[in-house]
Parts: structure tokens; sequence; C-alpha cells
């Protein structure tokens, strides 16, 4: 009986270290540089930091509305990858202050088409108009 108790805990202790090591390989995969020289991460402090001017307390509530649905122990970094992206937006549109349409747009860019299905369903529930963005959007 003991045996297979060591077995189990041996599986189980084998899972979660894959697990763990899953994640740290994907944010070492972030961290490596690309071919200009800068990483992904890099570049996304880049953007929200050349950004940081440009949001209004509107387009900041705005941006917590959409990391809304991501589970908390996720949040703060879904909120600054998808911030990035929205300042990117903002800064390459030449605009003087993030909008609406800026978030709605860095929101479409920064999640991954696998989870478009689950964005439309957002973004339908809350009643916001993204009818200008549709081809950013994967059909689901």
């Amino acid at each position: 009986m003991f045996m297979w108790f060591l077995v189990f805990w041996a599986i189980v202790l084998l899972f979660f270290m894959s697990v763990g090591g899953y994640f740290m390989f994907r944010k070492f995969m972030k961290v490596l540089p690309k071919a200009d020289g800068k990483s992904k991460l890099d570049w996304q402090n880049h953007y929200v930091d050349a950004s940081r001017h440009l949001w209004t307390d509107d387009s900041k509530a705005f941006l917590e509305k959409l990391v809304s649905p991501v589970p908390g122990p996720f949040r703060d970094i879904a909120r600054h990858s998808i911030a990035a992206r929205i300042g990117q937006v903002t800064l390459e549109s030449g605009a003087s202050e993030v909008t609406r349409d800026h978030c709605i747009e860095g929101y479409i860019l920064a999640t991954p088409k696998r989870d478009h299905k689950s964005l439309i369903e957002f973004l339908n529930k809350n009643d916001i108009d993204y009818s200008n963005m549709r081809h950013l959007l994967e059909a689901p």
C-alpha cells in the first residue's frame, strides 16, 4: 500500500513540475531577443512607458473592464500585455490620447486567435461595438 502511495505522489510531482516547466519555458521564450535585439517583453515595456501619458481615466477604466474576464492570478500579466498593444496602436496612429477604439483594437490584437470566440462573446455580452474591427477577428 505504501508503495502505491509513493508511486501516486511521484506521478503528481512529475505532473506539477511539467506544468511549471511549461510556463517557465514560455516566459523564457518571451525574454529571448529577436532580430532587432529586443525581446517581446522589452517591446511591451517600451510601449507601456511611451504611451503612459496618453492614458485617460476613461481609457484606464475601460482597460479594467476588458481584462475583467481574465482569472485573477493572470490579470496583471494580461493587463500589461494588452496595455502594451493598445499603446502601440495609439502611438502608431499618432493620436493625442488613448480612445475606446484604440482599446478595442489593441485588445483584439493582443488576444490570441484561439481565444477570439470567447472575446467576441465578451464584447457582445457587454454591448461593446467592434463592428469596425471585424477584419481583425478570425472567423470562429
